[in-house]
């Protein structure tokens, strides 16, 4: 996948907020063309993708193999409306196109 979000738990049932506020701005763009990994069931992805980021938290957005941000750095992406603009254009165009 293009787009990969490593949070606690799944989209449907994040295990925090910050990984809960993420997966909604993802939503809120309409853009669901993303795999997400649940780091608590792999706690050496947990400890691996801190690493490789040189990020110390969880969740990560990762588009196209680079790292994004953390909860603040998309959360801000977001709001400043930059969020779909990094989005491979398959899902987020159709939200854009309503505006």
């Amino acid at each position: 996948n293009k787009v990969v979000l490593f949070m606690k738990g799944n989209p449907d049932m994040p295990q925090c907020g910050f990984s809960r506020a993420v997966a909604q701005a993802l939503e809120d763009v309409g853009f669901s063309d993303y795999a997400f990994v649940d780091v608590l069931k792999y706690p050496e992805v947990r400890e691996g993708v801190k690493k490789f980021s040189d990020w110390p938290t969880i969740p990560q957005l990762y588009v196209n193999a680079e790292f994004v941000g953390g909860c603040d750095i998309v959360m801000q992406m977001h709001k400043d409306g930059e969020l779909k603009e990094i989005l491979p254009k398959s899902t987020a165009s159709e939200s854009k196109a309503s505006e």
